[in-house]
């Protein structure tokens, strides 16, 4: 009997929340290696400081009474954390999934390519709905299948005391934006049944590309609607508050409830840039003093599938509700289908990804608004101004925002295997490397783990920088063997792989203590008043002002040590944010920096390749993965070397680490020579070209273990204060500085 999408909710376990002493002394362990001796030592204080303190027993107390009642202790306070984002989703919050190419050796015109999606997207739809989608599953553990029910007949509506997620389970349409233009029309019946076959989905698509085309380009300037979900939340929901008409209200709940939105692009993209700015962001492409560019033919707050001219497909979604192994599996699942539904019309017996229990097109006679109808906006002059305004912003957002794409085809995880590395760890430590070659430091570094196992679980963080991580991208800089390099790989590699597993077994730092802050964050604001619950409905677990403990009581307005030490807004100030995140079906993803002097760094890694989509705002992001570029080649380089003298690469034992001077103790136990060859030294003089790139014409380098996190200190993070010591906050000049990293 096939398993049902929900069967096995009821058997997961919640995620764990951490000992705090444990958490603790992870927490020290993630900063020390971003930290110099001195600052290391101040939030050594902090965090002894916070733990003999009684609030953190009170809070940690508090925190899993909280949790008893809850999915996930992290779940409201992840919604909090997104949903009172006030900047722009676009560049900020969304990202996107470029999908391969329709495998037919006859390219489908775009409104096929749109219509074969389209159809595979809404047999997704109903194969949730009817409880028929194969549930998740890694290593045959079964996983979390929650979000599915947000990603469809969902919106993130701004309101004027933050954002809200609306989902309408009961979603039977689609809404379509062509040349800024809106359309809609009912795609499902009552039974979750598709109304319209693909070629019925090709009529429709047809008919609104026609009539879109009958506008003038001043026209659809002024329809262009989809640029107020570009603005900063809190602009968005005034402008919203305003649009009273009825009208108005009419086609914002038309698009709020959509399944989602379709976006046909008028414009032919090939350049890898492109194509990551088009599904990102949009172009902008000024016309005579008219934006023309496919940023206005967008809505950010739902899910969107785009398909450009020439029959590119893209996925920007809004990250609220879902994350990116989720919207993976639906990318995953249309792909396949699309390219299996051509076998079918080739071979009727060509094999279904769907366990359909009853036939999927509907047997009801009602037919009702299965043809497209446009949605006419009621213009105003106020809102004329308004999208006039959002249209520049935005268009300075994107000219701000620089994209480089490298698709690396010298190898991929087979290769990466051979050096005795995890693939997604030895990118991480490339990334690093890459870093460290540009600039001489490290910075602080985010890489999501998957907590999906759990009950309503999503993601912890993995921090990269280690002093392992530390150690080895110093040393490739450093005129060293060959195998000595690779040796400081693999444990830095080793030690990003064993971080990973923890995060993903629910045992990370970020999100136990970000909800900590977040219980005191209640408290202290509840001060005011005789009483607030944080349990909102849960009447048993309230927090009183009028505490029984008057020495406790004088605590309670005071930020916790841990929280007002620099090293927590170290860990918030992610200046390097990462996700990998591919299949076969995924040619390219990308997400925009979380901070202004960040890199967004999006990786897909296959057997024989790795791609790598880099976003940066004034920063050097071609350049980045240029050297990106000859790091990889230069590991290569190495290895050859090591295999050509028969040299090979053994683990160094975790006791060989010398925490204490953050080094190894005998680099050479690592080594084995075969027949007592002996390892040479590379000489600057021989040097590669991959490896002359890499240091950039100055020769071998090491700035030193101090050095490397002091460096050029980035820009002050949100917590920053001019005083050595400044330990009252009140936690609504702060409550909304501190968000969840990131994707």
């Amino acid at each position: 009997m096939p398993e049902t999408t929900f069967q096995f909710q009821d058997a997961l376990s919640k995620l764990p929340i951490p000992d705090l002493p444990y958490t603790c002394a992870k927490y020290l362990e993630i900063l020390q290696p971003l930290q110099t001796e001195r600052e290391h030592a101040q939030t050594q204080i902090a965090v002894k400081d916070f733990l003999n303190n009684p609030l953190s027993k009170k809070l940690d107390q508090q925190l899993r009474e909280y949790s008893r009642r809850r999915a996930s202790y992290i779940e409201d306070f992840w919604y909090e954390s997104y949903l009172n984002y006030d900047s722009p989703v676009v560049l900020n919050l969304n990202p996107f999934f470029l999908i391969e190419d329709d495998p037919n050796p006859i390219r489908p015109s775009q409104v096929k390519r749109a219509a074969s999606i389209t159809i595979s997207a809404l047999r997704f739809v109903r194969a949730i709905r009817r409880n028929e989608l194969v549930p998740d599953k890694i290593r045959g553990q079964p996983l979390d299948m929650y979000q599915y029910t947000k990603l469809f007949g969902s919106a993130r509506v701004p309101t004027l005391n933050g954002c809200v997620m609306q989902t309408d389970s009961e979603s039977r349409h689609l809404v379509v934006v062509c040349r800024s233009q809106f359309y809609w029309f009912n795609v499902l019946d009552n039974n979750d049944d598709l109304l319209l076959d693909q070629e019925a989905l090709l009529a429709n698509f047809k008919a609104i590309v026609r009539d879109s085309q009958k506008s003038a380009v001043t026209d659809i300037a002024k329809s262009s609607f989809g640029l107020l979900t570009t603005e900063n939340r809190r602009v968005w929901a005034k402008i919203r508050q305003k649009m009273t008409n009825s009208i108005n209200n009419d086609i914002l709940k038309i698009i709020d409830s959509a399944l989602f939105v379709v976006c046909l692009d008028d414009v032919e993209i090939e350049s890898q840039e492109e194509l990551s700015i088009n599904f990102l962001c949009g172009l902008s492409n000024i016309e005579n003093g008219v934006q023309i560019g496919t940023c206005t033919n967008r809505w950010y707050d739902k899910l969107q599938i785009i398909i450009t001219k020439n029959s590119k497909v893209g996925i920007n979604f809004e990250h609220t509700g879902v994350d990116g192994h989720t919207v993976l599996r639906f990318v995953s699942d249309i792909y396949t289908d699309s390219i299996l539904s051509f076998a079918k019309s080739i071979n009727a017996s060509a094999p279904s990804i769907w366990n359909n229990s009853s036939p999927e097109m509907s047997s009801t006679n009602d037919r009702s608004n299965i043809t497209p109808t446009k949605l006419n906006w009621d213009l105003s002059p106020d809102l004329s101004l308004s999208l006039r305004f959002a249209e520049t912003r935005l268009s300075d957002l994107i000219q701000q925002t620089e994209f480089a794409v490298l698709e690396f085809k010298g190898y991929g995880s087979n290769m990466i295997k051979k050096f005795g590395c995890s693939p997604d760890a030895f990118v991480q430590m490339s990334f690093q490397a890459t870093y460290y070659a540009l600039y001489g430091k490290v910075e602080c570094t985010y890489e999501p783990a998957m907590t999906k196992k759990f009950f309503h679980g999503r993601t912890e963080a993995i921090r990269t920088v280690s002093n392992e991580s530390n150690l080895y991208v110093r040393k490739f800089f450093e005129n060293i063997p060959a195998i000595t390099k690779l040796s400081l790989l693999r444990a830095a590699c080793q030690k990003h792989s064993a971080r990973t597993k923890d995060s993903s077994n629910g045992l990370g730092v970020d999100r136990h203590l970000y909800a900590l802050f977040c219980i005191w964050k209640k408290w202290a604001n509840s001060s005011d008043s005789e009483e607030e619950s944080i349990n909102d409905d849960d009447s048993d677990t309230t927090v009183h002002s009028n505490h029984e403990d008057d020495e406790f009581s004088a605590y309670s307005k005071e930020l916790p040590s841990i929280f007002a030490n620099s090293g927590w807004d170290k860990l918030n100030n992610s200046v390097i944010s990462t996700s990998n995140c591919g299949n076969p079906s995924l040619r390219l993803f990308g997400f925009g920096p979380v901070t202004q002097n960040g890199f967004g760094l999006a990786y897909i890694i296959k057997e024989e390749s790795v791609t790598i989509v880099a976003c940066s705002k004034h920063r050097q992001t071609r350049r980045f993965v240029n050297t990106l570029n000859s790091y990889f080649v230069e590991v290569s380089n190495l290895y050859r070397e090591t295999q050509t003298q028969g040299v090979m690469v053994d683990n160094i034992p975790e006791h060989q680490f010398d925490e204490r001077n953050n080094r190894f103790k005998s680099l050479q136990n690592s080594i084995s020579v075969k027949k007592d060859q002996q390892v040479n030294n590379p000489s600057a003089g021989n040097s590669s070209v991959a490896l002359n790139y890499l240091l950039g014409g100055y020769g071998y380098f090491d700035v030193g273990e101090d050095e490397i996190k002091s460096r050029d200190q980035s820009p002050e993070p949100p917590f920053k204060t001019e005083g050595k010591e400044i330990k009252i906050f009140r936690a609504k000049k702060i409550e909304k500085k501190l968000k969840l990293a990131e994707y």
